[in-house]
């Protein structure tokens, strides 16, 4: 399959894979800062940042855009799906809180590789027509995405591959079900994105990202490999004759690999094949 993502897209495409969560009430920032990785209060009405949902061993659950429309209604993107899914685990948590959790069908999410109209950074701004517009790209790589409706249009394979290699060209990993509770948020190299916070109080699997974090005990991070075929996640990076390291999120030609921070001379190999490391592009976090 082609990494090339510039032929893929021409305007705005549907995406299959993002869904929606919503949080609504008076106690949903209140909520979302209990369960979630990163500082919900600081986080100003009509912004965005990353964050992620840990499970109390400090491994990653989900990676998420936690969208604050205003102070009793938020919104998370869930780019890997399983929304309801997730909906449903956090009504468990809820207990006297006066927050509502659904999983928002009515709304879908479309991409393009282009950069926005008016939003900028963390910063989103609402359109004409009532679309909520973000920007999710870099100076390297524009990129936007509308929130709104569903139009009448079929998903593109091939406009949806050419966004989840774009994604993981920025070091966002895309994680399917055998990947979830496998990685800390420093393995997944979470911190490009400011996706967590080592100062807020406590949420699960805090303890053991602050401890990760002070102690300097992360001995492995994230890098984007090209590989000569298609890896799926969970398949072994090899070198001189070793395993050194995982693949944990894949699209096409292009995978983000869990490999040591020092790696020793030699090829890497995935599949038997040579892989090469490739730079991440820089210009996600929020």
């Amino acid at each position: 399959m082609s990494d090339n993502l510039a032929p893929a897209f021409s305007g705005f495409r549907t995406l299959s894979s993002p869904q929606l969560v919503s949080l609504s009430g008076p106690d949903c920032v209140a909520f979302a800062q209990a369960q979630f990785s990163n500082d919900v209060p600081t986080l100003a009405d009509n912004h965005w940042q990353w964050s992620t949902w840990l499970s109390a061993k400090g491994r990653v659950l989900s990676i998420f855009q936690l969208l604050r429309v205003d102070a009793q209604n938020l919104l998370l993107i869930c780019h890997d799906g399983a929304a309801e899914a997730m909906a449903e685990q956090l009504r468990r948590f809820v207990f006297r809180r006066k927050v509502v959790i659904s999983h928002a069908t009515t709304l879908v999410v479309r991409g393009a590789l282009v950069a926005p109209i008016a939003a900028h950074g963390a910063t989103m701004h609402t359109l004409e027509d009532g679309v909520i517009e973000l920007d999710v790209g870099s100076p390297a790589l524009p990129r936007t995405l509308h929130i709104g409706p569903a139009p009448d249009e079929a998903c593109d394979p091939v406009a949806e591959l050419a966004w989840r290699q774009s994604d993981l060209r920025l070091g966002l990993p895309r994680l399917v079900e055998s990947q979830r509770e496998s990685w800390t948020p420093q393995q997944l190299g979470l911190d490009r994105l400011a996706a967590y916070s080592v100062k807020k109080g406590c949420y699960p699997g805090q303890e053991i990202v602050a401890r990760t974090h002070f102690l300097g005990k992360a001995k492995r991070s994230l890098a984007l490999l090209h590989t000569a075929s298609e890896a799926t996640a969970g398949t072994s990076v090899m070198q001189n004759d070793g395993t050194v390291g995982s693949i944990a999120s894949s699209a096409g030609g292009l995978a983000l690999a869990v490999l040591p921070l020092e790696l020793a001379d030699g090829t890497l190999q995935v599949n038997g094949e040579p892989a090469q490391i490739e730079p991440l592009l820089d210009g996600l976090a929020r």
